[in-house]
């Protein structure tokens, strides 16, 4: 389904977390932290969160993706933020207060575009890192008291009687900090004093920051959380980040990779340690992915799909057996909520690779888990005179140290296949071929040497061109019979399609794990003035740690000063309007017939299946490219 992954939800964003509400809208309310849990109003909690990051979804679902969070033991709902259309943040915070749900509002991540441009942009000097850092921490400020402002304007913090509990600041900061020095510690410090002078009335967080200063709390991401403990003993154990899927580089699916999925079993399983040692808060990343519209995908070569593995997966669709075998998590971990918050746990230990962590209270409240690490063998144990029954890599919950209401590697939820049908529609395609010869003078620069791509496009484009004129003498072998000569270009990515005298010559690539590439090819020139273009082709911006280099291009043996025009004809994105077709001159084709030609618009119309179902388009047999519907960009394929 890696092709499907276009549906009817067009959107993106910044992070939120969502919870039960204990107060009405009209009733302000208290939220503190004590070394057990989260407190409402001076009762602890047991919380579990569900990432929705609602701009990669449409409006219209945001209410049926909060219900099923609901529906399926969710108290929290973790999302991005923006302002208008699918990026309303105020509209999807109400949506939440109107389900019966909390919110954890996430603000951040500025320095990841400082270190992004720091790296790619000005190849990471010291003196650059700090100079950036500096200019973050201004625009940090505004941006934070922007967003704090606009949730206090309309009332959403708890503490005026709306759904956020939590608000996060900065977001995985601590192992980069760490490039910065003393300035990287000094920034930390004082973007958490910052949040903390913003009033929102509700605790802040910050996520793999070890060094968090009081009152704010250190939080953990990961596969597994169970050796996490908070940096001060008087703050709880929160897992912001429970990752719901495997995956290679840094969380992401790289076109032409594998779908990276992690057994519900594992994951009931991580969830569970962590909770039988403490821990009080659990956020699922993803509860629902969605799709990467625009874009806005993460790095070099990141699908368009943010599906993660997800309890909802990228359609709006419950994923069996995750989403019910979650489900009886939560209910059972629920059912020990009392004793879980009012104890710390006695652990005996039942076998060579067996325990139990008993919560057991003096109101005669009893709550027991017993865990298998045992990889391989199942185990028989005896506990409080009973024998049970473990199966590896496993735990039990015992509500009421007794009876087993479940167990993480026993799934009784019926696994279902998801199945994208198609629609019998048949499209009747026009095409449109942009000129390349017509990328005049007054559209380029002169410059000695190659420039980087982003540098250069500041991201506004995918597309650069690097032009050359060569002249070649009429007495040149090759023009007698002799050998062509030989185009070389090395790139440090991502993608390149090479024009010799506006006709394509040949094209070539990287991929996510070596994004650096060498294009060697025979080129037919003829006597005269011959043009050489580089079409460049970024496919995401470079990762936080990654540096962007200029390429070499050798021609015939002689390096050459370069002509660079960056040309993207964006100007022809809005003849998919429409009411601005007419703009270009469009030519009836057939897909299939035609050859394969870069900088080739291809049109269609179509009616809307009946219907409400997910709704995707399948891009397979189309090479790298950009798709609209209605205007609207929904991403890379």
């Amino acid at each position: 389904m890696g092709a499907d992954s276009v549906s009817k939800l067009f959107s993106l964003g910044f992070l939120v977390v969502v919870v039960l509400l204990g107060c009405s809208q009209l009733i302000q309310c208290v939220v503190t932290y004590d070394r057990k849990a989260i407190m409402i109003n001076g009762q602890r909690r047991i919380l579990f969160s569900g990432s929705i990051h609602y701009p990669r979804s449409t409006p219209d679902i945001w209410e049926d993706l909060i219900k099923k969070a609901k529906d399926g033991g969710i108290d929290v709902i973790e999302t991005y933020y923006h302002f208008e259309g699918r990026y309303d943040l105020v509209r999807f915070m109400k949506t939440i207060q109107k389900a019966g749900l909390y919110a954890h509002l996430c603000i951040g991540p500025y320095r990841v575009s400082c270190l992004t441009k720091a790296s790619a942009l000005e190849q990471t000097t010291s003196l650059s890192r700090i100079l950036c850092l500096y200019s973050v921490a201004e625009g940090n400020a505004r941006f934070s008291e922007k967003i704090v402002g606009l949730m206090k304007s309309e009332n959403l913090y708890e503490s005026q009687g709306g759904p956020i509990i939590l608000s996060q600041i900065e977001n995985e900061y601590g192992v980069q900090s760490k490039l910065f020095g003393v300035v990287g510690y000094n920034y930390m410090t004082w973007a958490a004093d910052m949040a903390i002078q913003t009033g929102t009335g509700v605790p802040w967080v910050m996520c793999k920051e070890e060094d968090a200063p009081d009152p704010v709390i250190n939080t953990c991401n990961g596969f597994y959380c169970d050796s996490f403990t908070p940096n001060k003993p008087y703050k709880p154990t929160i897992w912001t980040e429970a990752w719901t899927g495997w995956y290679a580089h840094c969380m992401f699916t790289e076109f032409g990779g594998p779908i990276h999925q992690r057994p519900v079993q594992d994951l009931a399983f991580a969830v569970a340690k962590f909770i039988q040692k403490g821990g009080s808060f659990v956020n699922y990343y993803m509860y629902h992915g969605g799709t990467n519209f625009g874009r806005s995908a993460g790095g070099p070569f990141v699908t368009t799909s943010y599906d993660y593995d997800a309890p909802i997966d990228e359609y709006g669709l419950i994923r069996q057996p995750k989403y019910g075998h979650l489900k009886e998590l939560h209910r059972s971990i629920k059912m020990c909520e009392r004793a879980l918050v009012s104890v710390d746990p006695i652990v005996t230990q039942l076998g060579t690779y067996q325990q139990a962590h008993v919560y057991s209270t003096k109101s005669s409240d009893c709550a027991a888990f017993l865990a298998n690490y045992d990889t391989k063998s199942s185990a028989r144990v005896l506990f409080n005179n009973m024998h049970y029954n473990l199966p590896p890599w496993s735990i039990s919950i015992l509500p009421d140290c007794r009876n087993v209401v479940f167990n993480t590697a026993k799934v009784g939820v019926q696994t279902l296949q998801m199945e994208m049908l198609p629609t019998n529609g048949i499209f009747s395609w026009e095409s449109y071929n942009e000129d390349i010869s017509s990328l005049g003078d007054s559209s380029t620069f002169t410059t000695f040497g190659l420039l980087e791509q982003i540098n250069v496009t500041r991201d506004a484009s995918d597309y650069l061109w690097y032009m050359i004129s060569v002249d070649i003498g009429s007495s040149e072998s090759f023009l007698h019979g002799g050998e062509l000569p030989t185009l070389i270009v090395q790139s440090t990515g991502h993608a390149l399609h090479v024009f010799i005298n506006g006709q394509l010559s040949g094209s070539s690539f990287g991929m996510r794990e070596n994004r650096r590439f060498r294009y060697t090819e025979k080129v037919n020139l003829r006597p005269g003035t011959n043009r050489i273009a580089l079409l460049s082709v970024a496919v995401g911006l470079p990762g936080v740690y990654s540096r962007s280099e200029n390429g070499t291009v050798n021609v015939g043996g002689h390096y050459e000063s370069w002509n660079t025009g960056w040309s993207e004809r964006r100007s022809h994105e809005s003849s998919l309007s429409p009411d601005s077709v007419s703009s270009v001159e469009w030519m009836q084709s057939s897909l299939a017939a035609q050859r394969p030609q870069p900088l080739t618009w291809h049109k269609a119309y179509f009616n809307a299946p009946e219907g409400d179902e997910p709704l995707a388009l399948d891009m397979e047999g189309m090479g790298k490219g950009q798709l609209w519907i209605n205007g609207q960009s929904i991403g890379r394929y």
